[in-house]
């Protein structure tokens, strides 16, 4: 029964070879705007870059919590579920706390650096 699906996953990634690609030219001189960089320097694009990611676990930890409570009102009193559905919100709380920690951290850390370098 796995042969049918292996072969299709088989046929999928080994046609990708076959396939036109696109082939762009780089200046090794103004690398920045060929790939599109833009003009920031490199510590304000991994400020955004940090702040960005722990937006999105930030929004992944309240989806979590959503679906912990969601499990829970469709529980129909089943204690399993129920078990379940606190796990899922606790482990969603527990996730949010770090990620405002590590929010915190990098906050500090930054702001500490910049004072140290004087920037």
């Amino acid at each position: 029964m796995k042969r049918p699906y292996l072969a299709f996953l088989f046929i999928l990634t080994s046609s990708a070879l076959f396939l036109p690609h696109t082939v762009h030219a780089l200046s090794l001189w103004d690398v920045s705007s060929t790939l599109g960089l833009g003009s920031a320097d490199l510590q304000e694009t991994v400020i955004a870059i940090i702040q960005w990611i722990l937006g999105l676990l930030g929004i992944v930890g309240v989806i979590m919590i959503l679906y912990g409570g969601f499990t829970w009102l469709t529980s129909g009193g089943n204690e399993e579920k129920i078990e379940k559905a606190k796990k899922i919100i606790s482990a969603a709380i527990v996730g949010i706390s770090i990620v405002i920690l590590a929010w915190a951290i990098i906050s500090y850390a930054v702001s500490s650096l910049l004072n140290f370098t004087g920037m």
